[in-house]
């Protein structure tokens, strides 16, 4: 009989995708970058030689340095409200009234559970009041929420979410097509299934919106 106690379970078995906002400390922006950069460079360089690797050694010496800018300064800078994206709305001086849809957008984020890289296409629509948005201001909100610990659930919501509160309208789509190196590269080792999650608001609810949507991002491109 199998007794593992609970807590012994991978938690990627119990997919929890929690609250809407990253989970994040009250702290979080209490230090600055370079100190966080100088505090993950020491506690990397402490993994690194727990798994027994030569820091002396030319190729090694400059990793944790290298990793903790980038987990600061690049894959995790969409933790920091600073760096949200300023989407600047124009008035919708054409009367446009149709979906507007912004397709294959390359999305980079990492799985919290793992801290191993998702790899995707967001696809993302609207259908505008009053103004529009600036077309590279999409893919610059699916970049920002992408850059951080994330589920694949999560991260549809807010970009969802952030999409409404911008554009001022309910008649928002998104749906996100995934690899998860963590099902490619360890575990299961399944490198040909992806993982497809979709948020629907507004107009998008009804059929005939969705199927337009769908139709849409399935469309051979030329």
């Amino acid at each position: 009989m199998d007794r593992r106690e609970d807590n012994d379970q991978d938690p990627e078995e119990d997919h929890l995708t929690g609250s809407l906002e990253t989970p994040l400390r009250p702290d979080a922006f209490a230090l600055t970058d370079e100190q966080k950069i100088d505090g993950i460079e020491y506690h990397f360089k402490e993994i690194m030689q727990l798994l027994g690797l030569d820091l002396e050694d030319d190729s090694l010496k400059g990793t944790p340095r290298r990793v903790a800018k980038m987990y600061v300064k690049e894959i995790f800078d969409g933790l920091k409200p600073e760096n949200r994206p300023h989407a600047k709305l124009f008035e919708n001086r054409y009367g446009y009234r149709q979906m507007l849809v912004e397709r294959d957008i390359t999305l980079y984020s990492s799985c919290e559970h793992h801290f191993v890289p998702i790899i995707g296409k967001a696809h993302v629509a609207y259908i505008p009041n009053e103004h529009v948005i600036g077309l590279s201001k999409l893919n610059r909100i699916v970049q920002y929420y992408g850059r951080r610990p994330q589920v694949q659930e999560r991260l549809t919501r807010q970009i969802a979410q952030e999409l409404r509160d911008v554009l001022r309208t309910e008649n928002v789509a998104v749906l996100i097509e995934a690899d998860h190196l963590c099902v490619m590269s360890r575990g299961v080792n399944d490198v040909t299934s992806s993982t497809i999650t979709s948020e629907y608001s507004g107009l998008f609810e009804q059929d005939a919106y969705r199927l337009e949507f769908m139709q849409a991002i399935r469309h051979n491109k030329s």
